[in-house]
Order: structure tokens, then C-alpha cells, then sequence
């Protein structure tokens, strides 16, 4: 009698566990991000750009109200693209193409791989701002020396080897 209670209770507390979890949202958008990214030298910072291509999967009209954005310090996300570009809504089946997000890279960031990730919010309203759309879409950024900078490396190192040798000549 005991044991049985104790089945029953701990079968009603994972019920209720179960209950009270958030339903499963299915994605209602599809996101494509498109390679190879395109990478612009502004001087004191250098631009990757993210094209790609947003496709309506659901049955009904999706309102696309906002994005959340993620990417890793030093290097800094710049959504305007999107936020600017890209369509309010997007019709059952319909898609868009261009430009979804820039990542601005400081000079002088080390040496990494960085990580980001694109997610848009919005739903079948206008007034569903909050609400993600799909899951969020990763990305990497890998950060390596320019050649310029092996090659003042290694000047510098033949400058030094030819001093040393002149030295002990």
C-alpha cells in the first residue's frame, strides 16, 4: 500500500512537471545563411557580411518584428541590415534574399575562432515582438594574421639574424 502511494505520487509530480512545461513551438521560418561571406577592409575595423536567404515555412502570413543577436567580444554585431532591408512581413511560402547582419572587426582583435548567432522574433501579428521565429542560426568567425603581418614578422626576423651575424664577424 505504501509502495503503491509513492507510484502514485511520483507519477502525478512528473505529470504536473510535464504539464507545466512550455509546448514545443515548430518553426515558422527557415534561415540559409549563404557562402562565401563577404569581407570589406574599412582600415580601423574590418567588415564580414552575412547574406542570406529567409523562407516563410508556415501556412500563414509571418510579421518579421525584430532580431536577437549574439556574437563573441572584441567583434561587434551589427544588425541594421536586417532591421533595415529586410521585408515586414513575409507571405506563406515567400522568401527573401540579401544582406542579414554585418560583424564589424576591431584591428588588432587576437587571434580566434568567434561565434555568433542570428535569430529573428515576430508571429503571425504585428504585435508579436518577442515571440522567435525559428531556432537561432550559428556561425563562426575565424580571425587569422594577414599576410602583411607575417611578412613584417619575418623582416624582422631576417633584420635580427643579420645583425647577430655581423656581430660575432
Amino acid at each position: 500500500m505504501k509502495r503503491t502511494r509513492s507510484l502514485l505520487i511520483l507519477s502525478l509530480t512528473i505529470a504536473c512537471f510535464l504539464l507545466a512545461g512550455t509546448a514545443a513551438k515548430a518553426d515558422s521560418l527557415s534561415i540559409v545563411l549563404s557562402a562565401p561571406y563577404q569581407v570589406v577592409d574599412m582600415g580601423d575595423t574590418t567588415v564580414v557580411a552575412f547574406d542570406g536567404t529567409i523562407t516563410n515555412i508556415s501556412g500563414v502570413t509571418e510579421y518579421l518584428n525584430g532580431d536577437n543577436t549574439y556574437v563573441d567580444s572584441p567583434l561587434v554585431f551589427d544588425d541594421s541590415p536586417f532591421l533595415n532591408g529586410a521585408p515586414l512581413t513575409l507571405g506563406a511560402g515567400g522568401s527573401y534574399s540579401g544582406l542579414l547582419f554585418n560583424i564589424d572587426i576591431p584591428q588588432g582583435t587576437p587571434e580566434a575562432l568567434y561565434t555568433g548567432s542570428f535569430q529573428i522574433l515576430g508571429g503571425p501579428d504585428n504585435s508579436s515582438e518577442l515571440n522567435p521565429m525559428e531556432s537561432p542560426v550559428d556561425f563562426d568567425v575565424q580571425i587569422t594574421p594577414e599576410p602583411t603581418s607575417f611578412l613584417l614578422l619575418a623582416s624582422g626576423l631576417a633584420g635580427l639574424l643579420a645583425r647577430i651575424r655581423l656581430r660575432k664577424a
